[in-house]
């Protein structure tokens, strides 16, 4: 069974050559790694095109005339190129173990009903352990399987490199995230009212933590828009998802408007408005 691996592309020169070598190195070798690059300014394009040349599997794809569309239009781009059934993701400066396709492709073969599988990671390059720590507490919602009310608070889903799912979801998904950096985010919501998510608990994926990931790059100050653009994916019945939705927009402008922060510089800030500031308060 072919799976179909989409890798978007910015500026990752540095990474992408490891990205490449651990889909080579897979265990399951019925691949084809998908690669878009979004208008990169350094050489990511020469050494993805170098892969390309030593292995078939391996297709580069460009937006037209070269130029920068964005992550959702770039894993768009990816994802209509796909001819797997299945749909396996990786950041470009991520690492799939070596059996990362093989474990999961035994999650298909014995459970013919799932279509939406996520698995465990390693972090590596050390540089946002606190991240790492706030997902432990996720592992008894993964048990759940149904994650829609779930997603409604917060991204359960770490990383795009740590999915994998049959490409007929994306079917109907609405791409037009408010906030760019969170369209993982922004899918999965969509995507958890058409199916139940399968966790995997074994860790296949090596995510790399580091200050210029996309998502520490992004503005996400706006994250209400997130919350309001769910509105229409919940039933209108559904009266516990849009009180869930409407309780977070409410703690989020709680958070924007009004902020409290204490110790050598204390701040009060109201509406994004510095109204007080001591730095000698300690």
């Amino acid at each position: 069974m072919l799976v179909s691996i989409v890798t978007a592309s910015y500026n990752y020169a540095r990474y992408i050559g490891e990205t490449i070598e651990s889909v080579i190195n897979q265990t399951y070798k019925d691949w084809e790694l998908i690669i878009v690059d979004d208008g990169s300014s350094d050489n990511s394009v020469e050494i993805i095109k170098s892969y390309c040349q030593k292995d078939n599997r391996i297709k580069l794809y460009q937006h037209e005339n070269g130029v920068n569309k964005g992550l959702p239009e770039t894993l768009k781009l990816g994802i209509s190129k796909a001819g797997g059934e299945w749909i396996s993701f990786l950041e470009s400066d991520d690492k799939y173990m070596p059996n990362y396709l093989e474990e999961k492709i035994k999650v298909i073969d014995s459970n013919p009903d799932v279509k939406y599988i996520f698995s465990d990671f390693e972090s590596f390059e050390g540089d946002g352990i606190d991240k790492i720590d706030l997902y432990k507490k996720f592992k008894e919602i993964y048990k759940k399987q149904n994650l829609s009310l779930n997603l409604i608070e917060q991204n359960v889903i770490c990383t795009f490199s740590i999915v994998m799912l049959k490409k007929e979801l994306f079917s109907g998904c609405d791409f037009n995230t408010p906030i760019p950096a969170l369209i993982d985010w922004w899918l999965w919501i969509q995507i958890a009212q058409k199916t139940n998510f399968y966790y995997l608990d074994k860790k296949l994926t090596m995510w790399r933590i580091h200050s210029d990931s996309f998502i520490n790059s992004s503005g996400t100050d706006k994250i209400e828009l997130i919350y309001k653009g769910m509105m229409k994916f919940y039933d209108k019945s559904n009266w516990k998802a849009h009180l869930l939705i409407l309780l977070q927009i409410l703690k989020s402008l709680r958070k924007k408007c009004l902020r409290i922060r204490f110790g050598k510089k204390a701040q009060l800030v109201i509406f994004g408005k510095t109204i007080y500031k001591n730095k000698n308060l300690c």
